[in-house]
């Protein structure tokens, strides 16, 4: 059995007024950067800010009375929970929960705000799973699973329905992969309304599941990664075949191209997205010639990140765009040394944001010091600029490095 476009089209009617039907909107300043006439498709405002709400609501609609009455189980430590604990609590479904012992508090605790059964157990993923699976036996309830099972496809899909129903000019979708369930049904009904358009996924380096089940290889995976909504490494069955017959090609991208991606989707549009949710524009800014002068879709498929992680991406995004820099300068310690320098630094409009001053630990003679900055800046022509006028100045100045 396969995923039809009729069952996209019956997943539509399913879910019709149930979930957002979110944005679609043209990037004029992302279509600038890249070459592409670029399309958004915002998932993020979903109200658990994911699109995995689609698919669990299509499942747990497709229940018939008794299976409905027993209630579901799922497993999952992120977007999946949550959109299966939300619509299930919303219809009346009793719902289990299994997540892994240290999933992070604030999603345990988004999960459990629905009203449904969250059980913490094993030490990562696949423990739970096994759980999971024993408990679905034991109690008799219906799994509803992340991504391999054909009415989560179905549910996915209907993104896809509505990019071209908005904009039929589309030729080519980019899409996260994690188990591909998001992907087989937007190629599902991509390809069965307009069978030239391509579809091509997006897999981390880290986790490039897909990419080498389709190649017959055997993948590498790293420890963790930005976008772990797409850690997987196993991807599903149904979702492999799907893939393998739709899909044009898989892409890889790695940590600096989605955290690049984060920073440009919060700057330039104005939203915020976890790394799942960047990885479709990572992949287009990683590899701009591919796609110039392409109509691009990308979907936004989650906005489920930690406030603290989205600070220190932000910040790093800063170090690369130049905004931000660390200056080192060779100073004679004296009194009133510190002050030209400062003076200098007013003088080229950088704003100081760190001071360290270095006596002991160097290898400058005996009366000299090391003045470490953490700078403000615009870019990185205007730090280039700093350093030059603290040559002037009579100030041997460098840009220290990220490794240093």
């Amino acid at each position: 059995m396969t995923v039809t476009i009729d069952d996209i089209r019956a997943a539509a009617e399913a879910i019709r007024g149930q979930v957002v039907d979110t944005p679609c909107l043209h990037s004029r300043t992302l279509s600038e950067i890249t070459g592409a006439q670029v399309y958004l498709k915002f998932e993020n405002h979903q109200f658990t800010a994911s699109f995995k709400e689609r698919g669990a609501l299509n499942k747990l609609a497709s229940l018939d009375a008794a299976a409905a009455a027993k209630g579901v189980i799922a497993c999952s430590a992120g977007n999946h929970a949550q959109g299966v604990a939300y619509h299930a609590a919303r219809l009346g479904i009793p719902a289990v929960i299994v997540m892994p012992r240290h999933t992070p508090f604030v999603k345990v605790e988004h999960t459990r705000k629905h009203g449904v059964e969250v059980i913490l157990h094993g030490e990562n993923f696949d423990e739970a799973k096994e759980h999971a699976l024993a408990l679905e036996r034991s109690r008799g309830l219906t799994l509803v699973h992340p991504y391999d099972d054909e009415k989560v496809i179905a549910g996915q899909g209907t993104i896809a329905l509505e990019m071209l129903a908005e904009h039929p000019q589309l030729d080519l979708l980019l899409v996260a992969v994690g188990g591909g369930g998001l992907i087989s049904g937007m190629a599902t009904a991509a390809k069965a309304l307009k069978p030239a358009i391509e579809v091509i996924g997006v897999e981390t380096m880290r986790f490039p599941s897909m990419y080498h089940a389709l190649r017959g290889t055997e993948p590498v995976f790293g420890a963790s990664t930005i976008a772990e909504g797409i850690a997987v490494r196993e991807p599903g069955r149904i979702t492999r075949e799907i893939v393998a017959r739709l899909v044009a090609d898989m892409v890889l991208v790695d940590e600096g191209d989605i955290e690049q991606a984060i920073v440009m989707l919060l700057e330039i549009e104005k939203t915020v997205v976890e790394g799942a949710g960047a990885a479709s524009l990572a992949a287009l800014l990683r590899d701009p010639k591919r796609y110039r002068g392409r109509q691009v879709g990308l979907v936004l498929c989650g906005g489920n990140i930690d406030p603290l992680m989205l600070a220190e991406i932000i910040e790093r995004g800063m170090v690369r765009a130049g905004r931000l820099a660390r200056v080192r300068v060779e100073v004679r310690d004296l009194p009133g040394s510190l002050a030209k320098v400062t003076a200098c630094l007013a003088e080229q409009n950088a704003n100081i944001e760190e001071v360290h001053h270095q006596r002991a630990f160097t290898h400058l003679a005996v009366q000299h010091a090391e003045v470490d900055l953490v700078l403000k800046t615009r870019n990185h022509e205007h730090v280039r600029e700093i350093v030059a006028a603290l040559g002037a100045a009579g100030f041997a100045a460098r840009v220290r490095t990220s490794d240093e």
